[in-house]
């Protein structure tokens, strides 16, 4: 965003600024008077001001829509694949582990888990995500994740991880280079709250080669003009893979605004700050682009 409310007043920015070290950086804004100040990332972030849509990104849903529609919308951005999703449970350690949704899954007799592999099992039922599973999803009623890559090797969506130390940063740096090709990404926040999702969402599938190619040159063009950030937060993409392994599904990425996560104020989409899809579902503007024209 290029204008923040900082201590009541409202402040322009002007650049990034590393520090000494090179660690990390500033924010180098002025207010009204054209007096200087400067200030870090995360607090620039917490008072910046929403601007207007750019032109051709109208809201689809609003506040006022119906649940069905929200719904909808939620099954059109995170398109992974139709047949099967990926239901999360509690593990032992207490982390949440994930396995292929099937209506077989521990029945006698029928499921030979973990002998015999999901993807290799003759007696494999699996549930693709539907309307309902969106909803209990963000009720909190349950957890679902998405696999990205299709059966031809394509994919909807591209999503990057960041995690641990100086995500934020990291995060807004790559934004930054995002706004000069005039891309506009999604951001979520994990539900560890220590990292983040950038989320970018094509017309139609693409081959998910050129998905991950197209991550790759975005990321590489911010750490080249960024030499003062390590983008050791950086983790991997989703799809994970160019092709599809034989016999499985690829990687699964967690789909965001699980219920218990939002009620915990940890996972929310960082629309203010960080692109221009609004928090708690007030609007969605359209912001799937075309990989070729990107």
């Amino acid at each position: 965003m290029n204008r923040s409310r900082i201590f009541g007043k409202i402040f322009t920015f002007v650049e990034n600024v590393p520090s000494v070290e090179e660690k990390e950086s500033f924010i180098l804004c002025h207010d009204e008077s054209g007096n200087k100040f400067v200030c870090r990332p995360e607090q620039w972030e917490t008072g910046a001001i929403q601007e207007s849509l750019p032109n051709g990104f109208l809201p689809t849903v609003t506040g006022s829509s119906t649940t069905q529609k929200k719904i909808d919308l939620f099954l059109s951005l995170f398109h992974g694949r139709e047949d099967v999703c990926a239901k999360g449970y509690s593990r032992k350690d207490g982390c949440v582990g994930y396995t292929p949704f099937c209506e077989n899954e521990w029945r006698p007799g029928i499921c030979h888990n973990p002998k015999i592999k999901c993807a290799e099992c003759a007696n494999r039922r699996f549930i693709p995500l539907s309307a309902n599973l969106v909803r209990d999803h963000l009720l909190g009623k349950r957890l679902f994740g998405s696999y990205p890559m299709q059966p031809d090797d394509t994919t909807w969506f591209l999503a990057l991880d960041f995690d641990e130390e100086d995500w934020q940063q990291n995060v807004s740096a790559f934004r930054e280079t995002c706004k000069q090709y005039n891309i506009i990404p999604a951001v979520e926040r994990s539900r560890s709250g220590n990292g983040a999702h950038i989320w970018f969402f094509f017309e139609q599938p693409v081959p998910a080669k050129e998905a991950r190619r197209f991550g790759s040159g975005l990321l590489t063009k911010t750490m080249s003009s960024r030499h003062e950030l390590d983008f050791s937060s950086y983790d991997r993409m989703f799809p994970s893979q160019d092709t599809i392994p034989k016999g499985g599904f690829g990687n699964l990425i967690a789909l965001p605004f699980q219920g218990n996560a939002q009620k915990k104020e940890i996972l929310c989409l960082l629309m203010r700050t960080l692109s221009h899809m609004q928090i708690n579902g007030l609007f969605f503007p359209d912001c799937r682009g075309s990989l070729k024209a990107n």
